[in-house]
């Protein structure tokens, strides 16, 4: 070849690590992520979530540990999920003021201030006996517009707990507006909301429903949840979301979901998150007991992938520990 011409040669800038570092396209931080967190009422000592190595069901004291943890590896976020010593069919413990979540809001609160920011799910199937996301007609249908009024309940009751950022799980219609107003009526017109806004009637939640214990006990939650044959609904409901008040928007599942979350980031102006559920975290963590992969490396890449797709924020399980590798 004539030196007149010389060769691109990308391999130029692989060479090293600290070359591959440097002109790395997309960047890990602990501040893109946030760490998914069960805190269940009457345990005396964590419990451990058979279907999810390494996690845990908490009481008070070791939730407040785990998130001191988390804060200091530098994680961006918390949310919570909360199971209650007492389900009933309307989810009362979920704006109880003494409920589950309301209490660990407090306590996370008075420890961290504004050390990192308290998100909160916003749902029912977490309280209710039935296990689904919202209130049962005799008939075996959710309602709807009943189901939004315990949307707004629970919304009021966890911002005066101290959650600065609320994130309804639903996938009830105009549940976004609801809790807007609801907010807004009762002096936290400040306070955002993260709309699970593309949440997938997906098979990687299982593990997740044994953490918070809410398995239907009967039918399933696709009348409400996207199917996941479809992408172009992901941005309508992206979109009827932003409408009503949403300030983010969340894709859940994050893994299998890829093209949905650059298509939302490329459709839309405001913070995009995406949700590594449980199924991902417990495929992966499988594989790596069995000895088939490289857990850390294969953590780290699933995390990239889901930030190289567009998602500004990073729901995962491996929050803390991926913090601790995280170049800021």
């Amino acid at each position: 070849m004539s030196a007149q011409f010389p060769v691109a040669r990308p391999r130029r800038l692989r060479r090293t690590p600290a070359l591959r570092r440097l002109v790395a396209e997309t960047r890990l931080s602990p501040a893109d992520l946030v760490l998914p967190m069960f805190v269940k009422e009457g345990l005396t000592e964590p419990a451990p979530i058979a279907s999810m190595p390494g996690v845990h069901q908490h009481t008070r004291d070791s939730l407040r540990k785990a998130a001191h943890e988390a804060v200091e590896a530098g994680v961006g976020g918390i949310i919570l999920f909360g199971v209650p010593a007492v389900k009933d069919e309307r989810g009362s413990a979920g704006d109880d003021p003494d409920g589950v979540v309301q209490v660990a809001l407090r306590d996370l609160a008075a420890d961290l201030g504004d050390a990192t920011v308290l998100m909160t799910d916003l749902c029912l199937d977490e309280f209710t006996d039935h296990g689904h996301c919202g209130i049962v007609t005799a008939d075996g249908e959710i309602d709807n517009d009943a189901t939004l009024e315990r949307y707004a309940s629970i919304a009021v009751a966890q911002a005066e707990a101290g959650s600065r950022v609320v994130a309804p799980s639903g996938m009830m219609d105009g549940q976004v507006a609801a809790i807007r107003e609801a907010l807004d009526g009762a002096g936290h017109e400040e306070l955002p909301i993260l709309a699970y806004s593309a949440k997938y009637a997906s098979a990687y939640y299982g593990p997740f429903r044994d953490a918070a214990e809410c398995a239907p006990q009967f039918g399933d939650r696709s009348t409400h949840q996207q199917d996941p044959a479809n992408a172009d609904e992901s941005l309508r409901e992206v979109f009827l979301d932003l409408d009503e008040g949403a300030d983010m928007v969340m894709v859940k599942p994050a893994g299998a979901y890829l093209d949905v979350v650059r298509r939302v980031r490329d459709a839309v102006d405001v913070p995009v998150a995406a949700y590594q559920v449980s199924g991902e975290y417990a495929m992966i963590e499988a594989a790596a007991e069995k000895g088939w992969i490289d857990r850390e490396r294969t953590i780290d890449e699933s995390l990239i992938s889901i930030r190289r797709a567009g998602a500004d924020i990073v729901l995962t399980y491996w929050a803390t520990e991926a913090a601790h590798r995280c170049v800021s």
